[in-house]
């Protein structure tokens, strides 16, 4: 599938605004932050700058931007009109948990409950999101069981990392988000190893035998002649390919930025007293965390084939 920039923009901003939404509210419920807390305050509203930016540059890929709002209209059968409702839906918990930290008067406002519905919400979102891509069977690469956990793992990941960074500027304590940005380095890293090995050893359950009901399961069934002389739209967006060494390169330096460096900036940031040397690990982490997921969200989509591509020349998919 063609890696475009859009989507891949989309899906590491919002993921990363959802996760730390659902950081947010989970640490307001529990009491690790004061009510008004400048962390909060600055969280919540970074989150819903990465959102809206992540969601409205979704619509970047799209031919007529200005009919995205179509897409809202099979909310009873499409999982991507589930994530649109639900990322609307999901702004009206998220500005009363905002307001809540500025009106500490309004008993509506100030309703605890607001932060965990946040956070309930957004894992919601970030759920519908990874689903419209593991419901696609045409593509043997997203229609796994990692897809899904992939994308609530490494939204929250992201989101931990914003809010470390968060915490070191205003030099409180967030020893419980290092916690949790080293259980999810390692639980996500080694998710993402066993995705990466069950899609090289998978064997293609479509081929050009398979699709033509021609030849054996060993013969080699090809086309005798293209399709189309140039390049169309199908084989633009899902024609891609890339050579087998660059996605072992790329996925290597998205295993060190995404999982291995913010894993050792969580551990070593609690053990330092200076909040200059802090700000810089969870700057650089957060940093190298960005990185890591466009690369591993571009890996996602590049090594993505549908079987249309057999209609193509493509002898597998």
């Amino acid at each position: 599938m063609n890696p475009a920039f859009s989507v891949i923009f989309f899906t590491s901003s919002s993921g990363a605004g959802y996760g730390l939404l659902v950081f947010a509210g989970l640490l307001t419920a529990m009491g690790a932050f004061p009510e008004g807390s400048h962390v909060i305050v600055c969280a919540v509203g970074l989150a819903m700058i990465l959102i809206t930016v992540g969601l409205l540059s979704s619509t970047a890929h799209l031919g007529r931007p200005e009919r995205a709002w179509r897409a809202l209209s099979q909310w009873r059968s499409s999982w991507l009109s589930h994530e649109g409702v639900l990322a609307i839906v999901t702004f009206l918990p998220t500005g009363l948990f905002f307001l809540g930290q500025f009106s500490l008067e309004q008993p509506l406002l100030r309703w605890l409950g607001w932060g965990p519905i946040t956070a309930i919400m957004a894992l919601l979102t970030v759920y519908s999101t990874g689903q419209i891509y593991a419901s696609l069977k045409t593509i043997r690469q997203w229609c796994t069981i990692h897809v899904v956990p992939g994308y609530i793992l490494i939204g929250l990941l992201g989101g931990g990392l914003v809010m470390s960074f968060i915490g070191s500027i205003f030099a409180l304590p967030t020893d419980e988000v290092y916690w949790a940005i080293v259980l999810l380095a390692i639980v996500t890293g080694i998710l993402k190893w066993d995705y990466w090995r069950n899609i090289d050893s998978g064997t293609a359950s479509t081929t050009t035998n398979t699709a033509t009901g021609l030849g054996t399961q060993n013969d080699r069934i090809r086309l005798l002649d293209a399709p189309t002389t140039s390049q169309n739209f199908v084989m633009r967006e899902m024609g891609f390919r890339i050579a087998r060494r660059h996605a072992r390169k790329l996925r290597q330096i998205s295993i060190t930025t995404l999982f291995l460096i913010p894993t050792l900036g969580a551990l070593c940031a609690p053990l330092i007293d200076s909040q200059i040397s802090m700000i810089a690990i969870t700057t650089m982490s957060l940093v190298s965390g960005s990185v890591g997921t466009v690369v591993e969200r571009w890996l996602f989509f590049a090594e993505a084939k549908h079987v249309v591509t057999l209609y193509y020349g493509s002898e597998a998919a």
